[in-house]
């Protein structure tokens, strides 16, 4: 349910148990698929856009979340490329970056807002 149609409000998406720890799911958010994590070592929330700049496709949602060196990231289920969940880096090449999206729970409901 949308709390405002301008970006500068939080969106309820789903409930917090709607998420299966270190599995993504996708959610429309604004016109556009989003995908989003629940991190179960570090207990965070986070979004990206589910978007693959490498395989072309809307799938990262259904990628591997792991971590190294303090970043906690996705893996492309295409072509195993890496994502930073906090800033959407690739880390594995420079030339593309994934959009990111404020995440917050509020009353066990996960919340979106468009990144500044």
């Amino acid at each position: 349910m949308e709390n405002n149609l301008n970006n500068t409000t939080w969106t309820d998406i789903c409930t917090l148990s709607d998420l299966t720890p270190n599995a993504g799911v996708c959610a429309l958010f604004n016109k556009q698929q989003v995908a989003i994590f629940l991190c179960k070592q570090t207990d965070n929330v986070y979004a990206v856009a589910n978007f693959d700049p490498f395989g072309e496709a809307n799938v990262l949602s259904r990628g591997l979340i792991g971590s190294t060196e303090d970043i906690t990231y996705v893996a492309s289920p295409l072509y195993k490329q890496r994502f930073n969940l906090s800033t959407g880096e690739c880390l594995d090449s420079s030339e593309h970056r994934l959009k990111t999206f404020n995440v917050r729970i509020e009353s066990n409901q996960v919340q979106l807002k468009e990144a500044s």
